[in-house]
């Protein structure tokens, strides 16, 4: 299905409907899918809430090793609809209880007999009641009655899956889409972990949940519904050092555009006694805590989540991993040049050593995932990138102009400000006319530094200075704390690139790379919407965003590769000095049934040279009513 790859290509999903027109429906909407995960080797029943699931005939799963089949499908009740249930809940208890006191009169008991089993489902068939024992009928009463309860049509409807996991499916995320013959719906998060699972019990708001098992590592799922909070027990043994890792808006990441918003996990660590040992309401810039927690004592404690502000839904969904986890909290250097091999610092908890040598290969471009393993069990995932240019270290001390370090354009310089007030600052010469670019890549690449760069003259003006640049292919991002500039050199000397923590903050884990340089023009493409649904012979409207790095403004032609004859795309080109631009996908007529993938390319010409770049499915979403993201 539709997925960015490793190569980032566009995979565009596309579901040709033979006898109806997918415009005449609506396009299913996925909002939650709970649980958000399962064990390698499992087999388990997953929920998924969200909004035209009627139909829903197939899943689709990126990667290998795990298997869907659709089990149920659940409507939301009319209202008349429960009404009617309700009454007949209530002739239901009146009639049994009637039932009851007859027999316990003829019976001459002292107390009232308890119902028979067999009674209560005869009665409950009588009145088409498809509950007919006291632990269903008592459930649907809660259900009906749950003050909890928040009618939402975005996630009101149910499809009921069962997923099987190989055991060697690999470890991570995946994405989860549903197929109805309207079409392919958005993707959800699935996780696949390695380690054993379970599911909440209520109720654990008060008296925790006892499911955790005694051995730990596990990941306990679980949904916040409005004022709950949930608790688990578990025992652990002095000088464990314990990492609970929550998931939370990272499984349903898509910018919330409703009441009651976002969930905001916080984590919370109690001794048995109650006295509150640990807590965490974030993981630096992220939303989702990471606890961190030495053992004091043998003994038995508690682990609490719920929202910041007692909010809650049902795809107020999350996850949490418990247990002496190997976590990486920074690496150094950030980044290395292509070709190279790297020798990387490590920092964090439970980690099998200190360093890392990576190997980078030859024409290796953009992001790639670091993770480690510790008595079989693989750490969090940390991003390291990899790049074409000249690279070079930081070396302290420095931190003014005059003891500023040295560098030739163009370079990438790996750093860090360790430590709070930090400064570093580095000098080069430069030609008048030269136009200078530096952009810092730190909050993109995992790094708790809020950036601010300054260029400075060599008799100390001020010539150009930022704190925030937004990058609108930063997805998710909603703090763009990465700093770029741009400047035209008024006359030949030397001058002085400074870099600071805006907070003044600084750390082990404020690494960053900064790129200094001439502008290298280029371009990024955006296609949205990330999956079409489209009949036989139809014409469906896609955007293209062509994001422009460094000035460039030319002329953009785009290109369906790798597509079956028939298709056809209008007006395929973005025009110079524009942004985006609204094309045409024509369909050919003979009927598809399953869905399959296109890619698009966009090539231009970039100093005389043919430049191509692939494109990347996205969907263009609202934040808090005003705020859009390419996401």
């Amino acid at each position: 299905m539709t997925r960015l790859g490793a190569s980032g290509v566009l995979s565009l999903v596309l579901l040709l409907a033979v006898a109806q027109s997918a415009r005449a429906q609506r396009i299913p909407q996925i909002g939650y899918a709970y649980p958000a995960g399962g064990q390698r080797g499992g087999e388990i029943d997953v929920t998924i809430g969200g909004q035209y699931l009627s139909g829903t005939d197939a899943v689709s799963i990126s990667g290998e090793g795990l298997e869907a089949t659709v089990s149920e499908y659940i409507r939301p009740l009319r209202q008349q609809e429960i009404n009617e249930l309700r009454q007949k809940l209530r002739e239901l208890q009146q009639r049994v209880q009637a039932a009851m006191r007859k027999e316990t009169a003829r019976k001459g008991a002292k107390r009232a007999l308890q119902p028979r089993p067999a009674l209560v489902k005869q009665i409950a068939e009588e009145l088409g009641l498809e509950a007919t024992d006291m632990k269903s009928i008592e459930e649907l009463r809660q259900k009906l009655n749950n003050p909890k309860a928040q009618p939402n049509p975005q996630i009101a409807e149910l499809v009921i899956l069962r997923i099987r996991i190989s055991a060697d499916a690999a470890v991570g995320a995946r994405e989860l889409r549903l197929r109805t013959a309207a079409g392919v719906s958005n993707p959800i998060s699935f996780h696949v972990a390695q380690w054993a699972e379970i599911r909440e019990k209520e109720p654990n708001d008060r008296a925790p949940d006892p499911s955790l098992p005694g051995d730990l590592p596990v990941v306990i799922n679980g949904q916040i519904l409005p004022g709950d909070a949930d608790r688990f027990r578990f025992t652990a043994r002095k000088g464990q050092r314990i990492v609970c890792a929550a998931s939370a808006r990272e499984l349903t990441p898509y910018l919330a555009d409703a009441v009651p918003g976002w969930f905001q996990a916080t984590l919370a660590l109690y001794e048995a006694a109650g006295t509150e040992a640990a807590f965490a309401d974030d993981y630096r810039y992220h939303p989702d805590p990471v606890l961190f927690f030495q053992v004091p004592e043998d003994g038995a404690y508690i682990l609490e989540i719920r929202d910041a502000i007692y909010r809650g839904r049902e795809d107020f969904v999350y996850r949490i991993a418990v247990g002496e986890l190997p976590f990486i909290t920074s690496i150094f250097p950030l980044g290395a040049k292509a070709g190279e091999t790297a020798v990387l610092e490590l920092k964090g908890w439970n980690l099998p050593s200190s360093s890392l040598e990576l190997k980078t290969e030859e024409g290796e471009s953009g992001l790639r995932a670091v993770r480690v393993e510790k008595d079989g069990i693989a750490s969090n995932a940390v991003p390291f990138a990899a790049g074409a240019l000249a690279e070079c270290r930081e070396r302290e001390p420095q931190g003014d102009a005059a003891g500023a370090q040295p560098i030739e354009l163009p370079v990438v310089i790996n750093g860090r400000i360790d430590r709070p007030g930090d400064r570093d600052v580095f000098r080069f010469e430069a030609r008048e006319g030269d136009e200078i670019v530096a952009a810092v890549h730190a909050r993109r690449l995992g790094s708790p530094l809020d950036s601010r760069l300054e260029l400075i003259s060599a008799d100390g003006r001020l010539l150009a200075a930022n704190d925030d640049h937004q990058d609108r292919g930063a997805g998710l991002v909603t703090h763009h704390a990465d700093s770029r500039l741009s400047c035209a050199i008024p006359s030949a000397g030397v001058y002085s690139i400074q870099i600071t923590d805006t907070q003044d903050k600084g750390g082990d884990a404020y690494g960053y790379r900064l790129h200094v340089g001439p502008p290298r023009p280029d371009f990024e493409l955006r296609l949205v919407p990330s999956s079409i649904s489209a009949r036989a012979g139809e014409t469906v409207p896609v955007t293209v965003f062509a994001l422009r790095r460094d000035g460039f403004d030319g002329e953009i032609s785009l290109h369906l590769t790798g597509a079956p004859e028939g298709f056809a795309l209008g007006g395929a080109w973005v025009p110079a000095g524009q942004e985006q631009v609204v094309a045409t996908l024509t369909v050919p007529p003979a009927p598809r049934r399953e869905p399959f993938k296109l890619s698009l390319e966009g090539r231009a010409s970039i100093g005389g040279r043919e430049v191509s770049r692939d494109a990347v499915p996205a969907d263009d979403r609202m934040q808090a009513f005003f705020y859009r993201h390419l996401v």
